[in-house]
């Protein structure tokens, strides 16, 4: 017979399917980002979508869309602990990624960790992508890839405002606080 934990442990995988049958979500992953993931999860999402969408132009902003989310969290993801604390690299970077499919849209959330000093600065630019119409979108991200400044991490700022271009619609986000040291940064594109 089993034990009661064991049982509540097995209602939770179930439990956590029919939130994810509720949603019609097409992939989730939770874990480290890696260049092999990146193409598993485009071979992926690229074979469903060939298979659930009818719309060729609403299949490229999905795939384009995730393409820009998968870079933001290879790129941005913070390492949350130090390997001096003992936690193994297959939890110090973890993020997470969810596309789902609904009715009229379709939905890439991603979540990783951020530090509380970056939230701020993240914020701004977020608001301000969200005030800009799609022309306004179109010459900040013009400037900004005339602009030739890369971050320290390699990029050039231009994720999100590709991401909100491509998706047409505003960038649902919001960050909670972890500890004193790091905030979750949460993103929903919804992409019709």
């Amino acid at each position: 017979m089993k034990n009661a934990q064991t049982l509540m442990a097995l209602s939770n995988i179930y439990e956590l399917y029919k939130t994810m049958e509720r949603d019609h979500t097409m992939l989730s992953f939770k874990g480290v980002v890696t260049p092999d993931l990146l193409t598993s999860v485009l071979q992926i999402m690229e074979s469903k979508l060939n298979h659930v969408e009818k719309s060729n132009k609403t299949k490229k902003k999905v795939y384009n869309v995730l393409v820009e989310c998968l870079q933001n969290l290879y790129h941005h993801n913070e390492d949350i602990h130090g390997k001096d604390e003992g936690i193994s690299f297959l939890f110090s970077k973890s993020a997470l990624l969810m596309i789902s499919k609904n009715d009229d849209h379709y939905e890439v959330k991603t979540g990783n960790y951020i530090l509380k000093e970056n939230t701020k600065n993240l914020q701004g630019k977020l608001d301000n992508i969200n005030e800009l119409s799609k022309d306004e979108l179109r010459e900040l991200y013009k400037a900004t890839l005339n602009d030739g400044k890369v971050s320290s991490k390699g990029t050039a700022g231009l994720g999100m405002i590709d991401i909100a271009r491509k998706s047409g619609n505003k960038l649902e986000y919001s960050f909670l606080p972890v500890d004193k040291k790091y905030d979750f940064f949460c993103l929903n594109v919804k992409i019709n």
